[in-house]
């Protein structure tokens, strides 16, 4: 869980918009990983070492949603689909005559089906998110993955959204590296102005980084109620949002009007993580955090123990001849 976070982090820090693709790509297998049964498992291993790119579709219009008839068929569409233009085998919800809905992961050709018109936003363009028709495909163009309602599961749901922090947390480390860049180039690296500035940056992002660290540990573990761990992770939410918030203007009124022209770096950053913070619900995230909170019985530093520390290595015994 470690090496996937730091890897996470390193893909938003280089390019966020490739990091939301590759954290769509990561939340899929795991949910294959988690749900499917062996030969589906393998089969999709298969599909994703062949360099087919994964992706979670769920999102789709109020109506003309994405539906499953009895006979197998699919009707209906998903909208704000990452990676339309190139994910090949996206895993996506569909309703059920009963209501229930089912997890698929269909077989696509890239761009096939998708309309990327709509897709025009102030940042994270590059990520070619848009509506994918689904209508005249059915269950013979993909594989079911678990049983109804498994998508839904918790906390590993609501709590996977470590991941998305964490390639959040790279976009943020980026904007603090242009930062500290411009202030170096500029000779102003020096002034007690810019120094207290970069220090709050320097601040937020740590905050960030230990956060992220240990939702992904608490969500990895799936140790006590469901709802302390969303908790947690919606605490995380809620300060990665803050921070990524507050490290863009920080950045903005150091380096001032050209920042925001478009042939400097943090232009194009700037957009891109003020973008990609906007997950949905952010405020049931942070009034479902402190609802929580505040019905618990424990004191606050019991709700999330620290982790007993690993026990030393024994030391090598020496043997003499």
């Amino acid at each position: 869980m470690d090496a996937l976070r730091a890897l996470l982090t390193e893909v938003g820090r280089e390019n966020l918009a490739v990091g939301r693709l590759y954290e769509g790509h990561v939340n899929a297998l795991a949910l294959v990983l988690r749900y499917a049964d062996a030969a589906v498992i393998g089969a999709l291993a298969r599909d994703a070492r062949e360099g087919h790119l994964f992706g979670v579709w769920n999102t789709e219009p109020a109506e003309g949603g994405l539906a499953l008839d009895a006979e197998g068929g699919l009707h209906g569409a998903k909208n704000y689909a990452s990676g339309a233009g190139f994910v090949t085998r996206p895993l996506v919800t569909a309703r059920l005559p009963d209501g229930r809905r089912l997890m698929l992961v269909m077989r696509m050709e890239a761009g096939r089906r998708a309309d990327l018109s709509a897709w025009r936003v102030h940042g994270m363009r590059a990520t070619a998110t848009g509506t994918v028709d689904f209508s005249g495909l059915g269950l013979r163009d993909g594989t079911v993955i678990g049983a109804p309602d498994d998508y839904g599961r918790q906390p590993f749901f609501f709590a996977g959204a470590w991941r998305f922090l964490a390639v959040q947390l790279g976009g943020i480390e980026a904007v603090i590296e242009t930062h500290r860049a411009h202030l170096a180039a500029t000779d102003r690296a020096g002034d007690p102005h810019q120094q207290a500035r970069f220090g709050r940056a320097m601040v937020a992002a740590e905050t960030s980084r230990l956060l992220v660290e240990r939702a992904a540990r608490l969500a990895a573990a799936e140790e006590g109620a469901p709802e302390r761990i969303i908790a947690y992770v919606n605490l995380a939410r809620a300060a990665v949002e803050q921070a990524g918030l507050d490290v863009i203007a920080l950045a903005q009124r150091s380096i001032g009007l050209a920042g925001f022209l478009e042939s400097h770096p943090l232009e194009g950053l700037m957009r891109d993580l003020a973008t990609y913070l906007r997950q949905p619900a952010p405020d049931a995230a942070l009034t479902g955090m402190a609802a929580h909170v505040m019905a618990a019985r424990e004191p606050l530093h019991a709700l999330w123990p620290d982790a007993p520390a690993p026990e030393p290595a024994p030391r090598p015994t020496k043997v003499f001849g």
